[in-house]
């Protein structure tokens, strides 16, 4: 992060605003459902993040869908330090499983 730019802290997630991210669309032809996701854990609290999901699910989208790697959101999200809570949502919503 640029010095002259402020990290902002404990920023006020609306459900509008967590919604809007059901918008968003990769630029680069991958998944985008891929997209959302990660674009998603990368932005938001935990807590953001377990309402994001829910309205992803409710959408149907892919929970497991892959990235142009092949990985998911579960496998990138598993490999982060901090990335336990979000990795049990993930799971939780159906990440991880087999039908």
């Amino acid at each position: 992060m640029r010095k002259d730019k402020e990290k902002v802290l404990d920023e006020v997630w609306t459900e509008d605003r967590v919604r809007s991210f059901l918008e968003v669309r990769p630029h680069d032809g991958s998944s985008e459902d891929f997209h959302m996701l990660l674009k998603a854990y990368q932005s938001m609290r935990a807590e953001d993040f377990e309402l994001f999901v829910r309205f992803f699910c409710e959408q149907q989208r892919d929970i497991n869908a892959c990235g142009r790697d092949g990985r998911t959101v579960l496998d990138i999200v598993t490999s982060h330090r901090n990335g336990g809570e979000y990795a049990d949502l993930l799971r939780t919503a159906g990440a991880g499983s087999v039908d």
